[in-house]
């Protein structure tokens, strides 16, 4: 039987945070702090490069970043989004805080992603924007949801949140639909402590979202001496990263190849030591797909139902293991009962929801604490 050691405790998550970054906070005090600076930009062009995007606007969180591609592409009352209600708040407040209505779709069984012939099912005449979750960093059949939104004459942003480096069939998320939204908050791979990232590969809807981001002021064509003063020139909100917390994320993006490499060998060990219990005693891991290349943000199992999911998630907290469920369906939550979506029959979901458990994973792990985390769960069970 796995004891836990006295006082000892595997984290979830433990951002990756030395005195690289405090070297680069310490630069970026000493010179503009606010937003759009040279960090920043620094920053925005270095993810448009690797994401092979037109422009990249970092914003203060993934939600915001969400909201500034809605309000660009002029989606709000009246109009419908399809979402995932397996997915962060974030998804549908984004949604509701431009005016418009969220429309929770089911997920696919393999990649918790959505289901196509669902979303197919619930657009309707004000549907105006299909917003994809890629969970854990992999994506659904992207190009079945695109054929879609061609189809139907819909826009598509992607939630990037977890998906940051991750790639459909060589092409990065956050870059196959209209917009991409990504997250640098501290549970992700890569981190500012708060922050985000817009990515576009239409520049008429990158400059419409300069200027919402920038308070509906032309500031940042200012800033680039295209202009001699700005104004106000349409209506917009304050979504600009601060200088220093960029320079904590550009610390962060020169250490992401370290941080990748140890992720990805976390998650091969998991696998090997998991495996063969795994099959044995009906736990699912996650699905290894040759088109889809992952950036190893969750290792979960899918229980073969709620009970002993339950069961072992309490087993492993008792032996200082901090594993945990995720989300709670948006459509079974107060307020997506409140917005009427409480009748949304979401079978995948549910289950998916009442089975998942994750394990710690961040790259400050050790092999011994992996191995303990795996003669923990490997002493759970699976069918009850």
């Amino acid at each position: 039987m796995t004891a836990p050691r006295e006082g000892r405790t595997v984290p979830y998550h433990v951002p990756w945070l030395d005195e690289r970054e405090l070297e680069a906070v310490r630069a970026a005090l000493g010179g503009r702090v606010a937003g759009d600076g040279p960090i920043g930009r620094r920053v925005e062009q270095r993810l448009a490069d690797s994401l092979q995007a037109h422009r990249v606007l970092l914003t203060t969180s993934c939600t915001h970043a969400m909201e500034l591609a809605l309000l660009a592409l002029g989606i709000g009352p009246g109009q419908e989004v399809v979402c995932p209600s397996f997915t962060f708040v974030s998804t549908a407040n984004a949604v509701l805080r431009v005016g418009a209505r969220p429309v929770f779709a089911d997920i696919e069984d393999e990649t918790l992603g959505l289901d196509v012939e669902d979303v197919a099912r619930r657009i309707t005449s004000r549907t105006a924007a299909i917003m994809p979750v890629h969970y854990a960093s992999v994506a659904p059949d992207m190009d079945r949801l695109l054929e879609l939104a061609r189809d139907r004459d819909l826009r598509v942003v992607e939630d990037a949140a977890q998906a940051l480096g991750s790639r459909w069939r060589g092409r990065a998320l956050g870059t196959l639909g209209d917009a991409g939204c990504f997250s640098f908050h501290e549970s992700k791979n890569v981190t500012c402590g708060e922050g985000g990232a817009l990515a576009l590969v239409d520049p008429d809807l990158a400059h419409r979202a300069e200027i919402i981001r920038e308070k509906g002021t032309n500031r940042a064509a200012f800033l680039r001496g295209e202009v001699d003063k700005y104004t106000w020139v349409a209506e917009g909100s304050s979504y600009v990263l601060s200088d220093v917390l960029a320079a904590i994320l550009e610390a962060q993006l020169d250490k992401a190849p370290e941080i990748d490499a140890r992720r990805a060998a976390v998650v091969a060990r998991y696998r090997s030591g998991l495996a063969d219990w795994a099959d044995r005693v009906g736990v699912r891991l996650p699905p290894e797909l040759p088109d889809r290349q992952t950036n190893h943000h969750i290792f979960h199992l899918l229980y073969p139902d709620g009970a002993s999911r339950d069961a072992a998630l309490g087993a492993l907290r008792e032996r200082g293991v901090m594993a945990s469920f995720h989300y709670i369906p948006l459509h079974s939550a107060p307020q997506g009962q409140a917005i009427g979506a409480g009748e949304v029959s979401l079978p995948v979901t549910d289950r998916v929801a009442a089975t998942l458990l994750r394990l710690p994973l961040h790259a400050r792990l050790s092999d011994t604490d992996v191995d303990y985390v795996i003669e923990a769960v490997r002493e759970t069970g699976g069918r009850r």
